[in-house]
């Protein structure tokens, strides 16, 4: 596992201010209705752009896909590396980890945009589906750094754990309608890397 390449960011081009518009607009579309349901039409009508505009800024649908999962791995990564960024090193920062999911997914009422993605594009070469499998490998390697960094005895057998309650406590609290999964994950998670109530709040 490489530490420095766990802790940074994705890297994002310079985008014009119509692309900007169009990937804003392709997000909440794909996000809401389905990247297959949503067509270029409707993004070009939402971005008060043209689908020639968009397919110079972005190649084509594929490609506008390719930079929505993008832009979401960047913004849900820099958010959680806030969360972590002020934890003591261990067990802290692994469950700052899950409290940067629950404030994130109280925006998000569909559950995960890389699960939802990979719903459509699994099993298929569409290029997004390495997007979404870096994304879920990259929170196991967070989870791995910080047990590690504690010195945790196996720590990617810890990380394998406690990424199924991450990835489960979201899947639980969308589909499953389970509105305390997120406390519950957290709680377990305590309970595996032995942290007390009163560290962990």
């Amino acid at each position: 596992m490489d530490s420095a390449a766990t802790l940074s960011l994705p890297v994002e081009a310079p985008m014009t201010p119509a692309a900007e518009r169009i990937l804003s607009a392709a997000g909440t579309l794909f996000y809401r209705h389905g990247i297959r349901a949503v067509g270029v039409e409707s993004i070009a009508e939402a971005a008060g752009t043209t689908k020639k505009t968009i397919y110079d800024r972005f190649g084509s649908k594929d490609g506008l896909i390719v930079a929505y999962l993008h832009r979401r791995s960047l913004r849900w990564r820099t958010l959680v590396l806030e969360f972590i960024a002020d934890k003591s090193v261990g067990g802290e920062q692994s469950l700052a980890v899950f409290d940067a999911t629950d404030h994130w997914m109280a925006s998000w009422g569909r559950g995960c945009g890389f699960i939802n993605a990979y719903a459509e594009l699994g099993g298929t070469e569409h290029p997004g589906v390495p997007i979404i499998v870096e994304e879920k490998t990259w929170v196991r390697d967070l989870f791995e750094y910080t047990c590690a960094a504690a010195d945790y005895p196996n720590p990617a057998f810890l990380a394998g754990q406690l990424t199924l309650l991450h990835e489960g406590s979201i899947v639980a609290r969308t589909a499953g309608a389970q509105r305390d999964a997120a406390d519950i994950a957290r709680r377990t998670a305590q309970v595996l890397l032995g942290v007390d109530d009163r560290m962990a709040a």
